[in-house]
């Protein structure tokens, strides 16, 4: 695309204001994603006697959906952002509401709908809305002494969470959790009642290991391997063991034929025994520099609405990433999360780029205009 800097169009201002380095590493992302999924995904497809294939061309159509939701997210104005955001956070709740009365039932957890053969994950959806209404109102609270921002930041959040632990979703709701944390210490959180959110967590999370039996056994099973089923994680890490540096090739790994969530779950795997270490750390740095760079460009901002989204969906993406890396490796406990763009999905890979939509356009420079 060229343009000359005298172009006054939407799309012309948008290219010379948008930041190119980050659309360009994004979309390098999304081409692992597409390639990793080809190779993951077709012994699955045979284990669920579908056509080799089948995941390939459905996460085809959703990279596409992302990746046009995301170029039409970012030729957007902060303030179409914020009302974007907050009809999303409503829809998204009504139907987190609906999903224990019509949603389908998937390994024991109540977290989608039908909707025409195609599952939606309303929560997903909500994630990045929820971290630019919480920016909004943290952003309130700062400009009108009369405004109630961090009550409200804390009722909307214990709304979601119980909606989330109600699924039950324990990997989102500490996302979200995190998400929200980071956003309320930037707004400038007294440290007292930040020591506090960290002794509510902590006891939240002590609570969610007796409360809940999945939870229990995955963390039982990560501190000690012998008392519990760590058979994905073994081959998980059985995987990088046979990739090596350079991997075995494209095709050629041996392990996702065994491996149940190879083109979800454990999609890092694949990459580990087909690409290698250096690949891996390559995809690696391509997190770390989405979310530097995005993180970067809020030095030229003074707008604090700005700078709390940006802060909260790039946490999103990198708390997610980081998750999800750190189970393939047996470095936290298994969390059933999903790799941003790279692992198969819908409503993940859409919502995903919703939230790089939002980051891209709240990072576009504006020199002094809102």
């Amino acid at each position: 695309m060229r343009f000359d800097r005298t172009d006054t169009s939407v799309i012309g201002r948008w290219w010379w204001t948008v930041d190119r380095l980050n659309i360009f590493a994004l979309f390098i992302l999304i081409g692992f994603g597409f390639i990793l999924v080809a190779a993951g995904s077709p012994p699955v497809a045979k284990r669920l006697d579908l056509p080799a294939f089948y995941f390939v061309h459905r996460h085809q159509m959703f990279l596409a959906i992302a990746v046009l939701v995301m170029m039409i997210v970012s030729l957007m104005s902060p303030t179409m952002i914020r009302r974007l955001a907050v009809i999303g956070f409503i829809s998204s709740l009504a139907l987190m509401f609906l999903v224990p009365l019509i949603g389908v039932q998937i390994k024991g957890a109540h977290r989608w709908i039908d909707v025409g053969g195609f599952t939606i994950q309303p929560s997903e959806f909500m994630k990045p809305c929820f971290a630019v209404v919480m920016a909004w109102v943290c952003a309130e609270n700062h400009r009108r002494v009369d405004f109630p921002g961090y009550r409200a930041a804390i009722g909307l959040y214990v709304l979601v969470a119980l909606l989330l632990v109600s699924q039950p979703d324990i990997g989102m709701t500490l996302t979200v959790t995190a998400t929200w944390a980071i956003q309320l210490f930037l707004a400038g959180l007294p440290m007292f009642w930040v020591l506090v959110m960290g002794a509510l967590a902590v006891a939240g999370l002590f609570g969610a290991y007796h409360s809940f039996p999945h939870v229990e056994r995955r963390i039982n099973s990560f501190l000690d391997p012998a008392a519990g089923d760590n058979y994905q994680i073994s081959r998980s890490l059985k995987a990088f063991s046979n990739g090596g540096l350079l991997g075995r090739g494209p095709g050629e790994g041996q392990v996702k034929a065994s491996l149940p969530d190879s083109h979800t779950d454990f999609i890092f795997a694949v990459a580990g025994e087909e690409f290698g270490v250096i690949v891996c750390l390559l995809i690696l740095g391509l997190f770390a520099f989405i979310v530097l760079r995005g993180l970067s460009r809020l030095r030229e901002q003074n707008d604090l609405f700005i700078v709390l989204s940006v802060a909260g969906v790039l946490a999103q993406f990198g708390i997610q990433a980081i998750i999800n890396m750190g189970v393939s490796v047996n470095m936290f406990p298994a969390k059933g999360m999903t790799l941003p763009f790279l692992s198969y999905g819908g409503s993940s890979v859409v919502a995903m780029g919703i939230g790089m939509g939002i980051m891209l356009a709240m990072t576009r420079r504006r020199y002094g205009q809102r």
